[in-house]
């Protein structure tokens, strides 16, 4: 906002300053209204009045943000997606009516469009295009996509002719200034309030927030996030990627391969070119499973105007393809976070409470000071009542039942130290979209469905890292074995020519002890080695992990047998 305060005669200074404070007067207003309505009220003794209009009050909230975020664009209109993903916490008062912001943005005038691309590409858009549509295919928050075509020998040399031409928005460097000021000014008002600030760093949050938002509005790191992700899923036949025309690109325009098809979420369309939605919904859950726990370079963005399903007569095994668009919201996951959420994967799977949360634990989650037992008795309850439940069932459960539950477990969870890793609000972001569209495809998907399978094997892949592992060990020992006889043919070379002097007959007992306990241990280290590996392989190969376990006697009875006298 300094920018904005330099000079109060600049109209455009005076616009950044009137959103600012548009944006602070209503979150200020609802913070306080929350506050009337949620913990004032109740503590007086009127928590059934609170209760009888609660309803109302979320869906008059939500319509007060549809209607600031629609006017007002920008960052706005990227918080209220998320909140209309989030089916699984927020109340459907607030998720339906926000849903339309993922389409209902207003498109800038064509001029003005043309007059900053122009200005980027340093020449007349008809020196640049053969052709380009005014109205534009699709207005997003921070910027709008026309079609075009190619003039003839960009075509010839990019091998594409029919492209989307994206553009900035004008001004929209200015506006993400203002909304992230705006944003840092609540995230302080929400950092002094207790119950927040003990669950979450909120200066950290928006601090992640605005180094996303900030790659997003440069269409160059899009280009090269699109390239990554299209190199991480070549050989995947499911996912495709638009081409990039980097000729064409520049930080504020993004030149790409047209490849607009069905949207995702367009049951009708799907059905009409053969496609069932319902089978759509789990290959789309799957493809972002690889992205977050294989690849560790993830969409965190996936909402409907961002996937098509592209139909693909030519192949009969994968009779259409999930194509992706607009790449510049993606995140990272280390590789310490993401070996963590695979471990929560296969706990959550397995209905694994205590699992669970020592994978939680090793995410990040948790602070290492935690006392995680009651937090693991109400995740193993959670898991024995609710596990395995789609929404659809979900919400055929008594409501009753959820309100118990978190009132027996609630006071648990807020006295934990919880914090956010870097990243993992865009690993929350992209699964609350996973799971919002997926429903949307099926409204009886259940994600258990797509995370079991999913989960076993991710369980295989560990049981072949420890299988690995345990090869290793095996053949470390093995090697030790190996050069023990060299290394004692030496130790008598050394004793027989006098280069060693040992004269104590009791020490040379005790070396005889310590080489048999020596082999002993040896032997029973291979027996164990091969012993565990075949138990771990029975299961997926039943006659390598026979032979393994049979073979494991032999080093036990190397172990055992050679030497009894000697003790």
């Amino acid at each position: 906002m300094t920018s904005v305060r330099r000079n109060r005669t600049d109209p455009l200074a005076g616009e950044a300053r009137a959103r600012y404070r548009r944006i602070l007067r209503f979150a200020a207003w609802h913070l306080l209204v929350t506050w009337w309505f949620e913990l004032f009220l109740p503590r007086v003794g009127l928590r059934r009045l609170t209760e009888r209009n609660r309803a109302q009050r979320m869906r008059r909230f939500a319509q007060r943000f549809h209607g600031l975020a629609v006017e007002l664009g920008g960052l706005m209109i990227k918080v209220g997606q998320f909140m209309s993903s989030r089916l699984d916490v927020l109340p459907p008062e607030i998720t339906a009516e926000l849903e339309g912001l993922q389409d209902e943005v207003p498109p800038v005038p064509f001029p003005a469009i043309r007059a900053l691309a122009e200005a980027e590409l340093g020449a007349p858009l008809e020196a640049v295009f053969a052709s380009i549509e005014e109205t534009p295919i699709a207005a997003a928050s921070l910027g709008q996509a026309h079609r075009a075509k190619l003039l003839p020998g960009n075509a010839e040399d990019t091998g594409l002719s029919s492209v989307v031409f994206k553009v900035q928005r004008p001004g929209i460097d200015t506006i993400v200034d203002v909304d992230l000021a705006a944003l840092r000014r609540v995230g302080g008002w929400l950092s002094r309030i207790p119950i927040v600030s003990n669950r979450a760093d909120v200066p950290a949050l928006i601090k992640e927030f605005a180094q996303t938002s900030l790659e997003e509005i440069d269409y160059l790191n899009e280009a090269a996030n699109s390239e990554r992700f299209a190199a991480d899923f070549v050989h995947d036949a499911r996912v495709t990627v638009p081409g990039v025309v980097w000729e064409r690109t520049t930080r504020r325009v993004l030149t790409l391969e047209d490849v607009t098809a069905i949207k995702i979420t367009d049951a009708e369309s799907l059905r009409m070119a053969g496609i069932d939605p319902a089978s759509v919904a789990p290959v789309f859950a799957s493809v972002m499973f690889d992205q977050l726990f294989t690849n560790g370079f993830f969409h965190a963005d996936p909402h409907p105007g961002n996937i098509f399903v592209t139909p693909n007569a030519g192949s009969a095994e994968h009779p259409w393809k999930l194509t992706f668009i607009d790449f510049g919201m993606m995140g990272e996951v280390p590789a310490k976070t993401r070996s963590g959420l695979r471990k929560l994967l296969i706990a959550a799977a397995s209905r694994d409470g205590k699992g669970l949360v020592a994978a939680i634990s090793d995410v990040g989650v948790l602070m290492p000071s935690a006392d995680t037992a009651e937090l693991e008795r109400a995740m193993t309850q959670l898991f024995a009542r609710f596990g395995g439940m789609g929404f659809a069932e979900l919400r055929d459960v008594d409501p009753r039942e959820f309100r118990d539950f978190g009132a027996e477990f609630g006071s648990v969870i807020r006295s934990l130290p919880f914090q956010l890793p870097e990243n993992f609000l865009l690993i929350i972001r992209a699964m609350s979209l996973t799971s919002g569209v997926c429903s949307s495809l099926d409204a009886r998907f259940n994600l258990w469905d797509s995370v079991e399978p999913y989960a076993a094997q991710l369980l295989r892949d560990e049981r072949s890292n420890l299988v690995n592992d345990v090869a290793a060990q095996a053949f470390d020992a093995a090697a030790v074995a190996l050069r023990l006889p060299k290394r004692f043919d030496g130790l008598v070379t050394k004793l027989e020519d006098g280069s060693l002097q040992v004269s104590n007959r009791r020490l040379e007992q005790q070396m005889a002890r310590i080489m048999v306990l020596l082999k002993r241990a040896v032997g029973a280290l291979i027996f164990g080695a091969m012993l565990v590996a075949g138990s771990v392989m029975r299961p997926d190969d039943l006659v390598l992990g026979n032979v393994l376990m049979i073979g494991s006697v032999v080093p036990l009875l190397y172990g055992l047998w050679p030497g009894r006298g000697h003790l």
